[in-house]
């Protein structure tokens, strides 16, 4: 429906933190409220909450008291750091930090966008547009057995008509992973199987049970269970993705407007090696 967000993704972070109200826990803390000093320079809640969001997502699960206690650390440490550090940055940290302002500057622009309440109908039409074009396609819930050779399908075959379960068949005789399952295979789509399997399965009626097929996987004795028509999805169970469509392709026209008015001169670029962009050394 929507082409894909360019520009996004490196926003997740900031956007994490300007969700919508309702969208968030309940703060209760003082973001403002000093947890520390380190030589006069203040150290506030909020600058744990903005150093626990940025965490990777394997830290955010320790426990809060050691979180707590580390983040704390880690600010007051990186703060006598920096206040010890005499001379002038070097030219790699200061590019850096503009690329940071940038980046969480830009990311402000853009949860502009993000944050704007979306209208019933909006979700309505685009939710339309997603799904008015899909074809209802069957599916089909199906067992088989599979065995290595045609000899070996046909006394399986032999042992249904002579009254075996399928069930039982398929534990005592399937080499395939759904043996120990009963053979069964759960729901499937048109071009989910190979297509000696798709189209057996396609000419059966439920209940019945195919002659060997031969697929590259070996034979297949198949059993239809069930058939049921694929229809599309009904809108509450898709809302949230249509809406973050929306709002991307919301994001990306503010993205590329703003660019497309902007005063931008590319010709610096020209002719450059792009490997330059690797020799970190030079910033050194």
């Amino acid at each position: 429906m929507q082409k894909p967000l360019t520009f996004l993704a490196p926003l997740a972070f900031i956007a994490a933190l300007a969700l919508p109200a309702a969208a968030q826990e309940t703060i209760t803390a003082d973001p403002s409220k000093v947890v520390a000093t380190v030589g006069g320079t203040e150290i506030t809640i909020g600058h744990m909450i903005v150093a626990w969001a940025g965490l990777p997502e394997q830290y955010k699960n320790l426990p809060d008291d050691v979180l707590f206690q580390g983040i704390l650390d880690q600010l007051v440490q990186q703060t006598a750091l920096q206040q010890e550090y005499t001379g002038d940055l070097p030219q790699r940290v200061l590019l850096q930090l503009e690329n940071e302002r940038r980046s969480l500057t830009a990311g402000e622009s853009i949860n502009s966008i993000l944050e704007v309440p979306l209208e019933d109908a909006e979700v309505q039409a685009a939710y339309d547009e997603e799904y008015k074009n899909v074809e209802q396609a069957p599916e089909f819930n199906a067992s088989h057995i599979l065995v290595e050779t045609e000899e070996a399908a046909l006394e399986v075959v032999a042992a249904l008509e002579d009254g075996a379960e399928f069930e039982t068949v398929a534990r005592e005789k399937s080499t395939g992973p759904s043996g120990p399952n009963g053979g069964q295979l759960g729901w499937f789509g048109q071009g989910a199987m190979v297509p000696e399997f798709e189209t057996a399965v396609a000419g059966m009626e439920v209940g019945a049970v195919s002659a060997p097929v031969k697929t590259q996987f070996g034979w297949h004795i198949i059993k239809l269970n069930e058939t049921r028509i694929q229809e599309a999805p009904k809108l509450e169970e898709v809302r949230e993705e249509i809406e973050m469509q929306i709002r991307q392709v919301r994001a990306q026209e503010k993205i590329d407007a703003v660019t497309n008015a902007a005063e931008v001169d590319r010709s610096g670029a020209e002719g450059l090696d792009p490997s330059v962009i690797k020799q970190v050394t030079v910033l050194e």
